[in-house]
C-alpha cells in the first residue's frame, strides 16, 4: 500500500504483459478525463491507487466518481490479464495509515482466456452526440440486462416512452440549474477543458475540443466562450435535446454509498459499456442529478427504490462515432514500490 513512508519511483518494467495490462486499464472512463490513477507493480500484483491530485472536489466531493473510474480501470486490467494469459483476483484495500481505498489485483500466470469484451476496450468512447432517435430492440436490451453485476449494485432501465424517463429529464434539468449557477463548478469544468490541439497534445487529458464537438481555439477566447454558453437555460436546450434522443435511460445503483461499492459499481459499469461498444450502442452520462445531494434524496423516493442510492446516470442510443479521448503515456502513471 502506498503510505507516508513509501517512496514510489517511474517503472522501466521488464514484463511487457504487465504494461500492457497498465495501458489498456488505462483506456477507462474518467470524469472529465482527470485519469486519477496510479499503478504499482508488485511481483505478484498490479495495485490501482487514487491520484487525488487528479481529483475534482466540486463536482465529486465525495471521490465516488474518481473511485468508479478506479473500478473501471480494474475490470479493463483483468480482461487484458486474462487475454495475456493471467489468471486474476481483484481486491479492495484499505490504506492502513489514511484510509483510503485502493484495488490489488494479484496476477497468477495461467492459460489464456479469451473474451469478446476485450476486444472492445479500444473502442469504447463517451459520446456526447445527438443521437439518431432509435429505439433499441428488446434483444439488444436483453443482452445489457444480462451483463454480470457486481453484489450491492443495481440497474434500472427506462425507455423514453416511460413516465419515469420523464422525471429523469427533469431532474437533470434542476440538476442544470444548481450546477450552472455554480462559479466553482463552472471554473473546475473549464479548467479541464483543452481548447485546442496543442493544449490537447501536450497534457492528454481532460475533455478535448474535439470530443466537445467545438472548434480548436486559443484558450484565451475558447474559455469565455464556453463560459458564457453554461448557464442554465443553454444547458438545458443542449441537453434536453440530447435526451429526447436516446432510447433508454439507465440508472446505477449501490446498496450502500462507499468506495468498496463505488469501485464494484465501476467494475460492473466497465463491463456494461464495453457490452454496449460491442452492440453498437452509443452512451454519454448525465449525472446531474447524483451529483447533487438533494435531487438524489428526491429521486430515491419519486422512483421508489429508497433501498438504493442513485450514482450515475446513462443514456442509451445510437450515434456516429467521434474521435477519441486522449491518455497519458503509461510511463506516466506506472510506478514500482521502494519501502
Amino acid at each position: 500500500m502506498i503510505t507516508t513512508n513509501t517512496t514510489l519511483k517511474p517503472c522501466n518494467a521488464q514484463n511487457p504483459a504487465w504494461l500492457k495490462m497498465v495501458e489498456y486499464a488505462a483506456k477507462a472512463p474518467s470524469g472529465h478525463n482527470t485519469q486519477p490513477w496510479i499503478f504499482v507493480l508488485k511481483p505478484d500484483a498490479i495495485e490501482i491507487h487514487p491520484d487525488f491530485g487528479q481529483a475534482l472536489p466540486v463536482v465529486d466531493g465525495s471521490n465516488r466518481e474518481l473511485y468508479i473510474s478506479l473500478g473501471c480501470a480494474a475490470e479493463n486490467l483483468q480482461l487484458t490479464a486474462a487475454e495475456a494469459g493471467y489468471r486474476s483476483v481483484c481486491s479492495i484495500k484499505r490504506d492502513a495509515l489514511k484510509g483510503d481505498a485502493y484495488i490489488r489485483v494479484n496476477l497468477e500466470k495461467g492459460e489464456t482466456t479469451k473474451s469478446v469484451l476485450f476486444d472492445q476496450i479500444d473502442k469504447r468512447q463517451t459520446n456526447r452526440s445527438i443521437y439518431k432517435e432509435h429505439d433499441l430492440s428488446e434483444d439488444t436490451l436483453e443482452q445489457l440486462k444480462n451483463v454480470e453485476i457486481d453484489s450491492g449494485v443495481a440497474l434500472h432501465f427506462f425507455s423514453r416512452e416511460s413516465e419515469d424517463f420523464k422525471i429523469l429529464r427533469g431532474y437533470v434539468a434542476l440538476g442544470n440549474e444548481m450546477q450552472m449557477e455554480d462559479e466553482a463548478f463552472k471554473n473546475e469544468l473549464i479548467a479541464w477543458i483543452r481548447f485546442n490541439k496543442w493544449q490537447k497534445n501536450s497534457l492528454n487529458n481532460g475533455l478535448t475540443y474535439e470530443v466537445m464537438g467545438t472548434p480548436a481555439l486559443p484558450s484565451f477566447l475558447g474559455k469565455p466562450i464556453v463560459k458564457s454558453q453554461l448557464t442554465p437555460k443553454k444547458q438545458n436546450k443542449a441537453d434536453m435535446e440530447k435526451i429526447d434522443s436516446s432510447s433508454q435511460l439507465v440508472l446505477f445503483t449501490v446498496k450502500d454509498n462507499n468506495p468498496e461499492q463505488w469501485v464494484r459499481l465501476g467494475m460492473t459499469l466497465q463491463r456494461f459499456l464495453l457490452e454496449a461498444t460491442r452492440l453498437g450502442i452509443a452512451n454519454a452520462y448525465l449525472n446531474q442529478p447524483c451529483e447533487v445531494s438533494e435531487l438524489t434524496l428526491k429521486m430515491q423516493e419519486d422512483l421508489q427504490i429508497k433501498d438504493e442510492y442513485p450514482v450515475l446516470l446513462l443514456r442509451l442510443g445510437i450515434a456516429d462515432p467521434l474521435p477519441y479521448s486522449p491518455r497519458k503515456a503509461v510511463e506516466e502513471v506506472v510506478y514500482i514500490m521502494e519501502e
